[in-house]
């Protein structure tokens, strides 16, 4: 089992820098590229930090290149070489380790948007994360279903038919979460079997929005099921709430009861696991320190 967490490291601590638009338009891509050298190299740092550490699971962040997706970005960094020695010292870093790296684009990223405009732009974003995954020998974007927009049926079919049309390096990483609000994990699931795609099951998500005759021995099976043939062991999100059980707000750390529970109704020790803390990487050692 790989315990990791996400983007930010409290312990360096890592400064990731964006840019706003009015920088970009008056300072050109050389800035843009001056602040995703800098953002990269901070992942960089990230991981062997990580690996120091004996961390090997990290989501990187989706902010690394500096409005990526905008209409005033000209500048291909996917093919810069100053951007390429890093990403290619990243991938051989992951490799050398075994680390999994991870994104998980954000709530703006909508492919079951009845809006195409929606949807394309969601689309674009999702290529840009699959070009940062595929340059660092990243292996999995995390996504959510979306919205409901009135039908949740009619939103989970409208997911499947766009995920159809996606390029094949995407429909391979992609592991779509359940959410706290909308979609749960059977949802999730009916969207898998129409997709193909492997499920990420996150069990505060479940908590907060669960129908009453889950049973969490059976999802948490079903959603391992959707990982047969990815030649990757399962991933899943855990999460303590802030205030309560179903607070949807994040916990600092992960109360020592959540782990415990959550364990117990793993079925054995293959699966990796996302901690989803405010303390970021020190949620995780404490976890491997107190309580495994």
């Amino acid at each position: 089992m790989r315990i990791g967490y996400a983007c930010i490291n409290m312990s360096m601590p890592s400064k990731f820098k964006t840019c706003r638009l009015k920088t970009a338009e008056t300072e050109g891509m050389a800035k843009i590229k001056e602040l995703a050298l800098h953002n990269l190299n901070e992942t960089l740092e990230i991981i062997k930090w990580n690996v120091a550490n004996r961390i090997y699971f990290y989501r990187m962040s989706s902010n690394l290149i500096p409005l990526a997706t905008h209409p005033v970005m000209t500048w291909e960094w996917g093919k810069d070489e100053d951007v390429l020695k890093i990403t290619d010292e990243i991938k051989e870093l992951a490799a050398e380790y075994d680390v999994r790296l991870s994104v998980h684009p954000g709530q703006y990223t909508l492919i079951n948007s009845p809006n195409e405009e929606v949807v394309q732009k969601s689309i674009l974003d999702l290529i840009h994360h699959q070009e940062l995954l595929d340059l660092t020998g990243g292996r999995d974007m995390i996504l959510h279903v979306g919205g409901a927009y009135g039908d949740k049926e009619s939103a989970k079919e409208r997911f499947a038919e766009t995920f159809k049309q996606l390029p094949e390096a995407i429909k391979q990483t992609m592991r779509i979460e359940n959410d706290d609000k909308i979609f749960t994990i059977h949802d999730v699931l009916d969207v898998c079997g129409e997709t193909g795609a492997a499920a990420c099951f996150d069990i505060h998500h479940h908590a907060c929005n669960h129908e009453e005759d889950a049973k969490i021995d059976e999802v948490i099976q079903r959603a391992i099921d959707t990982w047969q043939h990815k030649e990757i062991p399962p991933k899943m999100h855990i999460s303590s709430g802030r205030d309560g059980k179903t607070d949807r707000a994040h916990h600092n750390y992960i109360l020592e009861d959540d782990w415990r529970y959550f364990i117990e109704h793993l079925p054995d020790s293959s699966i990796d696991v996302m901690v989803e803390a405010k303390m970021k990487e020190l949620a995780v050692l404490q976890i491997r320190e107190q309580y495994r």
